[in-house]
């Protein structure tokens, strides 16, 4: 092979590596894909007026001191068991990504040790008594806008009275 057949191969790839990247470019400059992330996840519209369960009217009181007239710790200790999750229960417990719920009920909001509260739980002030439990256990987010509990809430009243009844137990 002479050094011309060479020259002409070489060139050949230069070429073909030119043509290559003149296309490259051209095709990122008319479909250049958008890089940047314009929402983190995946959102969810909800607008306020809408209930999860579609026919529900307007909320009606719940008269919390009858609730808790009937309210069962024993099965209070069963629906707590979702509470596991993020709290623990035991005397000592560490916090988990919620604080420990050992001695809650009728303790001072946002004062467990060692818990870093959101900036909503910090500001409520007040004790956590049968109503403050009540409305936070139905709906945390609605009853404390701001709050770092991601937990929907429990839907079934007996079941929220029935939970407080097993804090209780486990404060006194």
């Amino acid at each position: 092979m002479s050094g011309l057949e060479l020259n002409k191969i070489a060139a050949a790839v230069l070429l073909a590596s030119l043509i290559a990247m003149v296309v490259g470019v051209v095709a990122n400059a008319l479909y250049k894909p958008k890089l940047e992330i314009a929402q983190r996840g995946y959102q969810i519209e909800v607008s306020e007026t809408s209930s999860s369960h579609g026919n529900q009217g307007p909320e009606v009181p719940v008269d919390i001191s009858a609730l808790m007239a009937s309210a069962n710790a024993e099965d209070g200790a069963k629906v707590v068991k979702k509470c596991l999750a993020c709290h623990t229960l035991d005397e000592g417990g560490a916090n988990k990504i919620g604080p420990h719920l050992w001695k809650i009920y009728g303790s001072a909001k946002a004062k467990k040790d060692g818990y870093a509260y959101s900036k909503a739980m910090a500001a409520a002030g007040g004790i956590w008594d049968n109503e403050s439990l009540y409305h936070f256990l139905n709906k945390p987010s609605k009853f404390l806008p701001g709050t770092k509990m991601s937990f929907a809430g429990i839907s079934k009243p007996q079941d929220i009275a029935n939970v407080i009844a097993y804090l209780k137990e486990k404060a006194s």
